[in-house]
């Protein structure tokens, strides 16, 4: 059983399916729009709602800031890679996934579903070890999000990019070391993509680098020599998506 707590994150598992609540569990006296938009879906799909005290609710989320909404589930189901590509954006004539070599911090990986959604991508893949998965605390960071895209785990990024390119995909390594990548906005990003963001600490491992076709990066204006992960990758995904309608 799994753990789903914050307004937004319980509101988009509602409206993305909803068959997988068992139950939903509202803070005594919690009010609003939001809550009664949630009240209301749970009752058209007929799942069912408790009201308790916020006590109940901290214990269920081990302390966690739960707004005083929180959902139990069946387990984050993930999928597979052939999946991911067929779920191509109505607005695209070709492909973009992103792939996440080793995020490890549950917000930064929230943030990067969050955005890879907005941007229109076909899903986000991660890796099983050394990283963190879809948990509570990522459902929440990604406002949702992670109820409406598709998330591969897979055990090897290298092979699954093997894959990609079988499959005609180019793979774009975000670099942040302008001296090693190109400037993002010096590209075209014609053809079937794959970006690859690397850890928050080493960005990303040699033998992933071996596997990139084109390496990217961000220009830097101030003193600090890199963004955080899920912002470049918001940089990186919206210059992509920007070329694709020009």
């Amino acid at each position: 059983m799994q753990i789903i707590y914050g307004v937004n994150p319980v509101l988009e598992a509602l409206k993305s399916d909803g068959g997988g609540i068992k139950k939903i569990v509202v803070a005594s006296g919690r009010s609003g729009e939001n809550v009664r938009e949630i009240l209301k879906l749970a009752g058209q799909k007929g799942i069912d709602v408790e009201f308790e005290e916020r006590e109940y609710l901290k214990r269920l989320t081990g302390g966690k800031s739960h707004q005083g909404i929180v959902c139990l589930c069946k387990e984050y189901s993930y999928s597979g890679i052939d999946e991911i590509i067929e779920n191509r954006c109505g607005s695209f004539k070709d492909s973009l996934i992103l792939i996440l070599d080793g995020i490890t911090d549950p917000q930064n990986l929230g943030s990067l579903i969050r955005t890879a959604h907005c941007c229109g991508a076909n899903g986000v893949i991660i890796p099983e070890d050394r990283a963190a998965s879809v948990t509570p605390a990522v459902m929440k960071a990604s406002a949702g999000a992670a109820q409406h895209i598709p998330i591969a785990k897979v055990v090897n990024i290298s092979k699954t990019i093997d894959y990609l390119k079988e499959k005609g995909f180019w793979i774009y390594g975000a670099d942040a070391d302008a001296g090693q990548g190109q400037d993002v906005y010096s590209f075209d990003y014609d053809g079937h993509i794959g970006l690859v963001m690397g850890s928050e600490g080493k960005g990303i491992r040699p033998l992933v680098r071996k596997k990139s076709d084109f390496f990217v990066s961000v220009p830097i204006m101030g003193k600090i020599d890199s963004l955080n992960v899920s912002v470049a990758a918001g940089v990186i995904l919206y210059e992509m998506v920007r070329k694709r309608f020009v």
